[in-house]
């Protein structure tokens, strides 16, 4: 089960929400306690739980409450493993939601094999960097797959890796690049505990910096449609959620979509907010995929804050489904 903390200063203090069959929602804080923040903050990659804040400390949420009754020994490696009431089963409203402090963002970003994802819109996408002797550097994308992204992602509490990108698709880096021929089996916990050349040896240039878009970064839904495999496109970047404008949006986006959602053949591609006008930012404009991309955010599009748009533009998608 995926976590995140929001509406917090860091990924390691805020609101606690879980994904559960495809919604994130909140959890209810009856008989909620540090042993149970303590599993959160090792889960996400955060160091230990500070105490249980006040109610509310981070707002409230919205959506369903998915936990309530949560009651974790202590040595659980997740907080699906902890007992509950089950999946939506709960007497709670938002004005109970669970809110989580862990010690994590507090550390100083100086420990050696540290790692982050720069140029993406959060920290859980970007250019793979690493820390060694004291300087930040790049890895070189010769060999670099999902099971290299994958350790990345869980190093830094991002949950899955959704793919591992390459050929500067975050941009080009500067300075040092620190690995080449990075070979991870998929289990490690830190990628410095991976095999490569070793520290700075490399035949790389910054055209080929490595990168990783992990679950944490992008979630996709489709809104207003008739069952949900169809809709208006909205994307989640940044703790936000928000619309793609039909700019160059085709079927074979569409098809990306679909599969990605698991929703099978792409139908159509409307434009021109055929589901409604969604709310919030518009997220993505001039995307344009070749049909073969494992996602929709591996597609080419302009940079994130960038578009000519408004919300009687934005992209939709019927699927078949199944």
């Amino acid at each position: 089960t995926e976590l995140r903390l929001v509406g917090g200063p860091s990924r390691c203090r805020g609101r606690l929400e879980v994904l559960h069959s495809g919604s994130w929602g909140s959890v209810c804080d009856d008989d909620w306690d540090v042993v149970d923040a303590n599993v959160v903050c090792r889960q996400l990659g955060c160091g230990l739980a500070l105490p249980v804040p006040r109610p509310l400390a981070f707002g409230q949420g919205w959506g369903p409450i998915l936990l309530d009754n949560v009651e974790c020994h202590g040595q659980e490696a997740a907080l699906s493993e902890c007992g509950s009431r089950g999946w939506g089963v709960h007497n709670c409203f938002h004005y109970e939601d669970v809110a989580v402090l862990c010690d994590g963002e507090q550390r100083p970003e100086s420990c050696e094999g540290s790692v982050r994802l720069v140029g993406g819109t959060g920290p859980c996408q970007g250019r793979v960097e690493i820390l060694h002797g004291g300087l930040w550097g790049t890895v070189c994308d010769d060999d670099w797959g999902l099971p290299d992204a994958a350790v990345v992602c869980r190093q830094l509490g991002c949950g899955t890796a959704l793919a591992a990108t390459t050929n500067a698709f975050f941009g080009y880096g500067t300075g040092h690049i620190m690995l080449d021929n990075v070979h991870c089996e998929g289990s490690e916990p830190r990628l410095a505990a991976c095999q490569s050349l070793g520290w700075g040896v490399h035949n790389c240039g910054h055209h080929e910096d490595a990168g990783a878009l992990c679950a944490g970064a992008g979630h996709l839904r489709l809104s207003s449609g008739a069952h949900r495999c169809e809709g208006r496109v909205e994307l989640f970047l940044g703790q936000r959620w928000g619309t793609v404008c039909d700019d160059a949006w085709d079927l074979r986006a569409a098809g990306v979509l679909c599969r990605q959602l698991g929703c099978g053949e792409a139908l159509a591609a409307p434009g021109e907010a055929h589901f409604g006008p969604g709310r919030g930012p518009i997220l993505l404009d001039n995307v344009k995929c070749r049909g073969d991309e494992s996602i929709l955010l591996l597609c080419s599009h302009i940079r994130w804050d960038a578009h000519n748009c408004d919300h009687s533009e934005d992209a939709s998608v019927l699927c078949r489904l199944s």
